[in-house]
């Protein structure tokens, strides 16, 4: 019974925890069904987000794309718009201008007619006074008649009554008369003469001497080296610096060749050209006096002298103006005449010849009774060619004029400069007197040597030579012209080519200049690269 009570009692109590286990195995189950259900309804949430991000985003790319789209066509639009205005402006034009040649044709028709109207009526009136000449040339031929015939009659009464033919009372009378006209002529030919040449000879010798002794201007003769005074001889090697960088950086900007030899405390400088060699020698002098020297502060130095010289061009230009009291030229012509002072023509200063010329020419212009300022001007511009790049080909009178007339000189005054050494015929008096005033500047004793002109040519030549080709920035010709240095664009030309434009530069002057012993060409190819620290 107990054996029973217990199975019962197991039973039941099996039956409890089966049933017990059952019912959590079941809410667990009903647990995870609610939480996979969970998470698939957020799943399909962010599904459902994430394609409507989507969606308006396609949405939105396509908005910009039809946008850009629409943008595209309006800017073609517009193009096309401009194009269509332009092209119908161009027909517009094109149909004023057939209309206003129409109207200038059918213009030009009326005045055809109106002429050959015109031409027929005098066509008329020419033959009713071609009628009128006939009869009235009959009238003169009857006329004629008569009076030869009362001629006749009366010669052959005078030949009865003097005894003579008309030959021979012809040919006496004549005999005489051109006796005593060749005497009277030969006498007033040689009085008028005489006077002539003793007025002349008084007058020249009058104007001449007084336009001279106006134009008594101090002359010195232009040199090609200057010199610089050092403090000491350590300020030497600070110019030629480490591994000479300092004077090759001085020399290819400055264009002057920096002579240092065991002279003490001097540096000389060699250039044939003078505004070269004056912005060489204030910049190195700066540069002495300011103890810095190296090649950034050399470049600043330099290129702070060449803006100053740009000033002190003017200056010049407007003293020499002032002086002669000269007004109103171009400021491009008062810089060119200051250029004209770092000039020499046969060595003589340009500029002081210029000036010398002018108040000789207001001389004879005030002796003559011509304008004397007109004159004064024609002869200070009458070199204002030598001032221009000698790259420009043709004659300094010619090159002179066309800057004259480009800077609004008076067509007088241009003539007269081209004409002054008649390269172009004289159209006027005032060429004439600058011809005269510039030979008597130019041929007083000691004013000119050809010698150093011919120098400087030379000189000239070789930089022309070098400037005419392809990628060459800037040429000088140094060591008396033994040596040309030639700076090129490192863009336009590379190492190799250096050599080959070196050796064509070469060919070129063996070819076109006389030169005494070699000529040295040196082309610089330089690559310089600057950054800053900031």
């Amino acid at each position: 019974m107990g054996l029973v009570l217990g199975l019962i009692l197991g039973s039941l109590l099996g039956i409890a925890i089966l049933w017990v286990y059952l019912y959590f195995q079941k809410k667990k189950n009903l647990l995870v069904q609610k939480t996979a259900e969970e998470i698939i309804k957020e799943a399909e949430k962010k599904a459902k987000e994430v394609l409507e991000k989507a969606e308006r985003e396609a949405n939105f790319r396509l908005q910009q794309a039809e946008l850009k789209v629409k943008e595209q066509i309006l800017s073609h639009k517009q193009k096309l718009e401009e194009e269509f205005n332009k092209r119908l402006q161009e027909v517009i034009l094109k149909e004023e201008r057939i209309t206003s040649k129409e109207e200038y044709l059918s213009k030009k028709e009326s005045d055809l007619f109106k002429r050959e109207e015109q031409l027929l009526k005098r066509e008329e009136g020419l033959e009713k006074k071609l009628r009128e000449i006939e009869e009235f040339k009959k009238s003169l031929e009857e006329q004629k008649h008569e009076i030869e015939r009362l001629y006749h009659q009366a010669r052959e009464e005078l030949e009865k009554i003097a005894g003579l033919s008309e030959k021979e009372a012809k040919e006496i009378l004549l005999k005489r008369v051109e006796e005593e006209l060749i005497e009277e002529k030969a006498k007033l030919i040689m009085k008028i003469e005489n006077e002539i040449k003793e007025e002349v000879k008084r007058k020249t010798q009058e104007l001449l001497s007084y336009s001279v002794a106006k134009a008594a201007i101090p002359f010195v003769t232009e040199k090609t080296v200057s010199t610089v005074q050092l403090p000491n001889e350590e300020m030497k090697g600070r110019i030629i610096g480490r591994e000479g960088r300092n004077i090759r950086t001085f020399e290819t900007l400055t264009g002057v060749d920096l002579l240092i030899d065991d002279t003490p405390e001097v540096v000389v400088l060699s250039c044939v050209d003078p505004l070269r060699r004056e912005i060489a020698r204030i910049a190195l002098e700066r540069l002495i006096a300011d103890g810095r020297i190296h090649p950034t502060r050399i470049e600043e130095v330099v290129r702070q002298v060449e803006e100053e010289m740009e000033q002190h061009l003017v200056e010049v230009g407007e003293k020499a103006c002032f002086e002669l009291g000269i007004y109103g030229l171009h400021p491009e012509l008062v810089k060119m005449l200051g250029k004209l002072k770092y000039r020499t023509s046969y060595s003589q200063n340009v500029l002081q010849h210029s000036i010398e010329t002018a108040i000789i020419c207001g001389a004879l212009a005030g002796e003559l009774g011509i304008d004397v300022k007109k004159a004064k001007r024609a002869a200070l511009l009458h070199d204002i060619g030598k001032a221009a790049s000698y790259e420009l080909e043709g004659p300094h009178a010619l090159i002179g004029a066309e800057i004259a007339r480009k800077y609004g000189e008076d067509e007088e005054i241009v003539n007269a400069i081209a004409s002054h050494h008649e390269d172009v015929p004289i159209n006027s008096l005032l060429g004439i007197i600058l011809q005269i005033a510039d030979a008597i500047s130019g041929a007083r004793p000691g004013a000119r040597r050809e010698l150093l002109e011919a120098y400087i040519k030379r000189i000239k030549e070789l930089e022309s030579i070098a400037y005419s080709f392809e990628g060459v920035e800037k040429a000088f010709a140094i060591q008396a012209g033994r040596e040309i240095r030639v700076i090129v664009d490192d863009k336009k030309i590379t190492d190799e080519q250096a050599y080959v434009l070196a050796r064509e530069i070469a060919q070129k002057i063996e070819k076109e200049v006389t030169y005494p012993g070699i000529i040295r060409v040196t082309v610089i190819r330089e690559t310089r690269v600057i950054e800053y620290a900031k």
